[in-house]
């Protein structure tokens, strides 16, 4: 558990989106409000950079995490374990695979976690799960066919770290919910 207040948030989008993804936005909207603001910092995956619709593989998405957070945490003048990563959907998933590996972080924030493909849950993303010792922010839809609520519990269970799910009315998009979603941000980096 962290001691000391996150010194930023390093923010990706989706594999179908970019840093400026609505919801990505809101939240970093949401933690500039906190007094004292928490910096945010949204950054897209090289694919997207490179203007290719195709995700990249998790070493190479990994890998990309790990330099952003440290050239994030250089310009903040801190080491990466004081930084909170995350992201919507693939780019939540990648910043949790990059901690497993052994990225030190603050803690995670996953919005919209795709446990597993859409009507393939035998499928699951979940086999770095028991080497997430941070704080875990989980932020989904009551309807999100990449996995239920209860799934998303269920799963959820295997993280040493302390865990904390917030459950929208929506889909995997969470569609109208960007500012529901950035207040559950928030209001979690209150209690780190």
């Amino acid at each position: 558990m962290t001691t000391t207040r996150p010194a930023g948030l390093l923010l990706t989008p989706g594999a179908g989106a970019t840093r400026d993804h609505r919801a990505l936005v809101a939240v970093d909207q949401a933690l500039a409000a906190l007094d004292p603001p928490v910096p945010v910092e949204r950054v897209d995956f090289p694919y997207r950079i490179a203007g290719r619709r195709m995700p990249d593989r998790p070493p190479v998405a990994v890998a990309h995490v790990r330099a952003e957070a440290e050239r994030f945490a250089g310009v903040l003048g801190v080491a990466t374990g004081r930084l909170l990563l995350g992201g919507r959907s693939y780019g939540g998933r990648m910043c949790s695979m990059a901690v497993a590996e052994g990225l030190p972080a603050a803690g995670l924030v996953l919005l919209s976690y795709p446990l597993h493909p859409p009507g393939k849950p035998e499928r699951l993303r979940v086999e770095h799960f028991d080497r997430l010792r941070v704080p875990v922010l989980l932020v989904s839809g009551d309807r999100d066919p990449f996995g239920t609520p209860d799934e998303l519990a269920g799963h959820a269970t295997a993280i040493p770290g302390p865990v904390t799910h917030v459950t929208l009315p929506g889909a995997h998009d969470l569609k109208g919910r960007d500012l529901d979603v950035a207040a559950a941000v928030a209001d979690w980096v209150r209690t780190l």
